[in-house]
């Protein structure tokens, strides 16, 4: 898992939470996410799955990280 030198805050899902990872990927592992099907966006854009690893985190970065429900 990348980290950088120095914990900051990211809003995930709405909610404010502290992180030293650097990229997207890095936060989803971190976060619980590794093996879940998602879809993400950083500040309102979409990420694909192929481009995580290389999606840089910025203090006050707002990701959201949706999962896909069944049902109707």
């Amino acid at each position: 898992m990348e980290k950088s030198t120095s914990e900051f805050r990211i809003h995930l899902n709405g909610e404010s939470v502290a992180t030293k990872t650097s990229t997207l990927d890095a936060l989803l592992v971190e976060k619980g996410y590794a093996d879940a099907k998602v879809a993400t966006a950083v500040n309102g854009t979409f990420v694909p799955a192929r481009n995580r690893a290389a999606k840089a985190l910025s203090d006050g970065d707002h990701i959201e990280v949706v999962s896909a429900r069944q049902g109707g």
